[in-house]
């Protein structure tokens, strides 16, 4: 009597394709022209240097006890307002879009900070580096309760900057209008706020701004 063939079970939790299957062997895998490698690497080399240089070239380094660059940008009001108005005043310097999550983050964060330390001497700036209108910057301002001036920002300015890469990116500016600490990116209220008790304790220069160089926040 013929005995029937029984199925063959795959052992306990492993799957019948992972039997049929192998890793390839080193002898079997594809060869690569070693000459192709190297003259890749040299390529992107190359263009990792010139990026780096033309960045620097382009859109200088800005580090601690560098003086701010002065710019003179039109306000959400239609005024003419420059960085140097305020020397004498320790700023906060943000680089921001309505597009810019993080930025709608923090913006609550410096409106508190701009009512809290207004009267020591901060003033805080927003300069909105994207293409919205300047109807709907002011709009996206009002309904955050932003309670500080709004600046309509410039390519140019930005490129004073380090070029601003990512939004995001806020100066912190001494009294005496140098640059005291810079933040990329979102950062705690706390990191923020340390930053600004840097600033107000710095010393003015002797060029001060004047009662009518303060800037007021946009209606």
């Amino acid at each position: 009597m013929e005995s029937t063939p029984q199925p063959i079970e795959p052992t306990s939790g492993t799957e019948p394709s992972a039997v049929n299957a192998a890793p390839l062997e080193p002898s079997r895998r594809p060869g690569r022209n070693p000459l192709a490698l190297v003259v890749v690497a040299v390529v992107a080399a190359g263009m990792l240097y010139f990026g780096m240089h033309m960045a620097k070239r382009l859109h200088p380094r800005l580090t601690q006890a560098t003086l701010a660059p002065d710019f003179t940008l039109e306000s959400l009001d239609g005024k003419s307002v420059s960085l140097s108005d305020l020397r004498g005043k320790a700023v906060l310097l943000n680089f921001w879009a309505t597009w810019c999550t993080p930025c709608k983050i923090e913006m609550p964060w410096f409106v508190e900070l701009q009512r809290q330390y207004g009267a020591q001497g901060l003033q805080i700036v927003g300069v909105a580096m994207d293409d919205a209108s300047k109807e709907d910057i002011a709009k996206f301002a009002k309904d955050m309760g932003v309670n500080y001036p709004i600046l309509i920002g410039k390519e140019a300015v930005g490129d004073q900057y380090g070029g601003v890469p990512a939004l995001p990116e806020t100066f912190f500016i001494g009294r005496d209008g140098k640059i005291v600490d810079k933040i990329m990116g979102l950062k705690g209220k706390g990191e923020i706020e340390e930053d600004i008790q840097k600033a107000l304790d710095t010393q003015a220069g002797t060029h001060q701004a004047s009662a009518g160089g303060d800037m007021q926040p946009q209606k």
